[in-house]
């Protein structure tokens, strides 16, 4: 995935992209994989980062959707179950099973959730992670050591999955690229480009790394951007009403100390009527999650002091120790890319469905709301069907049910603090065989080496060091006092990869620590 071989492939076009596809998050790097493994020309533009936003801020899990099934959203569930045993068995350096167990406080509770979960099982078919079942008191307490014992009678074990959301990302888009799409990043669409019938033709762009516009021209726009997808609507037809319902996600991260074991807790309804996950992930634990609805919708969404009060409350109910502010290593907030229809008016933002839907506009706009990322194939899919049906092409069948993604290793050391890398380990390994200085440690307490640095950038499209730091490594997430700590050693590596001056290394640094003030509370 080199940005350079692709700038030369950009301004060397003669002919149209089958497809541009606006956006670099979830929704956008699925259909840019689905486009090209069927033989189309594809492009992808995104105006930040990859994954940026909402696709690097998920509850880290890939799941079918518990609270689903409870607002009688069947076909969704079975989908979401379905495609999370899809993504494990194309990407199992980054995807893995992970045990939950929802504590019972009462006869009632243990016949619901068990009946719940036993068809929540059957929702997955040939695709289950595992059977749910009823456990003792006493083995959730062996399960669960730090669970709070007041009124416990026992629990329910069930199965679900659980990622890596950027490094996913990133390895999708190494696979698009390798099949031949050209991904870039920091290229925002400035406008679109019509015919004089009305119809869309292309889009202009702006390269902001290289301060360069490029018109580039499609047979098919997609508008992927989750989100923001108005934005995009409203540069198409000016003046139209908003199709999102945005809400807000902010999620905590622990110490493992607050829930040791392998076992993660799912409390399935919380005060405000959303279910609370406290998830064992790359040796912290991340407790959330909020809902918020949110009017305008931002890159870098800020955590409510309200939101970080009430998911420590929530977990401290159900903790030993309560975990105070001072206990929290980051925060993060994300935001969910609702799909509102008309009958949801008057919902609240936890109760609209996270179904995925297609608009077409007059000009030939094709936008994807909704949605999630476990079933961000399956969007693809159908969004990729759907314009060969509009554009009456040869219809062309799926490929990437069965097709291993970037990475792809059957088994995995979770221990090992470089097996989101999966067989890319052994290259990034190689640069320390070349350069003994790249093996020294920039965190010791978080386990990232220099060469991770090197290999974002040479390997990754990384271009920032909240790049490497916030997605293609997952310091700032982990924790972010520390993640500002390792910035100015992460700077001067990138420096001396990209040939950048000191005055690129302080403003890099700079910017840093002043987005990565908004991951750790006052």
């Amino acid at each position: 995935m080199k940005r350079n071989l692709m700038l030369t492939k950009l301004s060397g076009s003669k002919e149209p992209f089958d497809f541009i596809i606006i956006g670099g998050g979830a929704s956008g790097i699925g259909i840019a994989l689905e486009a090209v493994s069927r033989g189309y020309s594809a492009v992808l533009f995104e105006k930040s980062d990859f994954a940026k936003s909402t696709s690097s801020k998920s509850t880290k899990l890939v799941h079918g959707g518990v609270r689903y099934l409870a607002q009688g959203n069947v076909a969704l569930v079975r989908e979401a179950c379905v495609e999370r045993g899809v993504l494990m068995q194309n990407a199992p350096h980054l995807v893995r099973n992970q045990s939950f167990i929802i504590p019972a406080f009462g006869w009632f509770d243990e016949i619901l959730y068990t009946a719940g979960l036993t068809v929540y099982d059957l929702m997955a078919g040939g695709y289950s992670l595992g059977r749910s079942k009823r456990i003792s008191k006493n083995e959730v307490l062996r399960c669960l050591p730090s669970i709070a014992e007041k009124k416990l009678t026992a629990g329910i074990l069930y199965y679900d999955g659980q990622f890596d959301d950027s490094r996913l990302a990133i390895n999708v888009l190494q696979t698009a690229s390798n099949l031949g799409g050209l991904v870039f990043n920091y290229m925002p669409v400035e406008s679109l480009l019509k015919a004089n019938d009305g119809k869309l033709i292309g889009a202009e762009v702006r390269d902001l790394l290289e301060d360069k516009n490029y018109e580039v021209r499609g047979r098919v726009v997609i508008n992927a951007t989750g989100v923001f997808a108005d934005e995009i609507m409203q540069m198409d037809r000016p003046g139209m009403k908003p199709t999102m319902r945005p809400s807000q996600g902010v999620h905590l991260v622990i110490d493992k100390s607050f829930l040791p074991g392998d076992d993660a807790m799912m409390i399935p309804e919380t005060d405000d009527g959303r279910v609370l996950f406290a998830v064992p992930w790359h040796g912290k634990v991340v407790v959330g999650t909020t809902d918020t609805p949110v009017d305008i919708p931002s890159l870098e969404p800020v955590a409510l002091g309200e939101e970080i009060d009430f998911i420590l409350s929530t977990a401290g109910r159900y903790l030993k120790k309560a975990p105070q502010r001072s206990d929290v290593l980051s925060i993060f907030a994300g935001l969910r890319p609702l799909a509102a229809n008309n009958s949801d008016n008057g919902k609240k933002t936890r109760e609209i469905s996270r179904s995925h839907k297609i608009i077409i506009s007059s000009s030939g706009l094709m936008t994807m709301t909704g949605g999630k990322w476990t079933t961000f194939r399956k969007m693809a899919e159908d969004m990729i069907t759907r314009a060969e049906k509009v554009k009456r092409w040869h219809k062309t069948r799926s490929k990437t049910r069965k097709m291993k993604i970037r990475g792809y290793k059957e088994s995995v050391d979770m221990n090992d603090p470089f097996y989101v890398y999966g067989a890319d380990k052994d290259s990034l390994m190689e640069l320390v065989n070349e350069n003994s200085e790249l093996g020294e440690y920039l965190s010791e307490s978080l386990l990232i080496i220099k060469a991770q640095v090197v290999w974002a950038v040479r390997e990754e499209m990384a271009f920032t060091v909240e790049d490497v730091l916030s997605r293609r490594t997952r310091c700032q997430l982990l924790d972010a006092r520390e993640s500002i700590r390792m910035a100015p050693e992460t700077a001067s590596i990138m420096a001396g990869e990209m040939g950048k001056g000191n005055d690129w290394i302080r403003e890099q640094v700079s910017a840093y620590e002043e987005v990565t003030k908004n991951y750790f509370p006052e």
